[in-house]
């Protein structure tokens, strides 16, 4: 099981903010699935990101969130 890092950026479609940050997770060595990445970013990191943003009763949809991975690698730290 090896660890990674990712530099990353997420926008949403209505919500006028951009979040850039990392995220750091394990899989066995190989190809990273930058779908599956991507779908793990929007739900453990940038969907509570956006909701900060908002009021509580805004409906905070995945699919309105775009991740994109800037930068990949296995983590050496």
């Amino acid at each position: 099981m090896n660890t990674y890092i990712a530099v990353y950026k997420a926008t949403h479609r209505v919500i006028q903010i951009e979040e850039y940050s990392c995220f750091t997770w394990q899989q066995e060595s190989g190809e990273i699935d930058l779908e599956m990445l991507s779908g793990k970013i929007k739900r453990e990191r940038s969907v509570h990101f956006f909701n900060l943003q908002v009021s509580d009763n805004y409906p905070m949809l995945l699919d309105d969130i775009k991740v994109t991975i800037e930068k990949s690698e296995v983590f050496k730290g």
